[in-house]
């Protein structure tokens, strides 16, 4: 998990959003080590399978909680206009991540949000 947000969720009891951000975190780091080729895309395959459909599945729940936050940060230098987490969601493979710089550029627009979720439900 994200050290940072890790910090920040200490002290949260929201179950289901822990573990959103605990399948977040995982495509995260699997969207960094497979664009970076410390792993290859075959074996980010069974993980890729593992954690994509789980949070397409369940990130219309967070979806609208979520969008006034991402809404507020900058991807690539300018206020993101495209949902990063959706951005991210739509990759049908490992595939897909090797040399996609704007998907790498959303990245840490969606854990500013979740960050700042975070502080506000403080």
């Amino acid at each position: 998990m994200n050290p940072f947000t890790n910090f920040l969720r200490q002290w949260s009891a929201d179950d289901d959003f822990n573990t959103f951000v605990a399948y977040w975190d995982r495509l995260e780091r699997l969207t960094i080590q497979v664009y970076r080729q410390k792993i290859t895309v075959t074996v980010a395959e069974p993980e890729f399978a593992d954690v994509w459909p789980w949070l397409r599945e369940r990130y219309g729940r967070w979806q609208p909680t979520l969008e006034p936050f991402w809404r507020q940060t900058t991807a690539a230098g300018a206020p993101t206009q495209t949902d990063p987490f959706r951005l991210l969601l739509e990759k049908q493979s490992p595939a897909d991540i090797p040399g996609d710089w704007r998907a790498m550029q959303h990245l840490p627009a969606a854990r500013e949000a979740i960050n700042h979720y975070v502080l506000a439900q403080e």
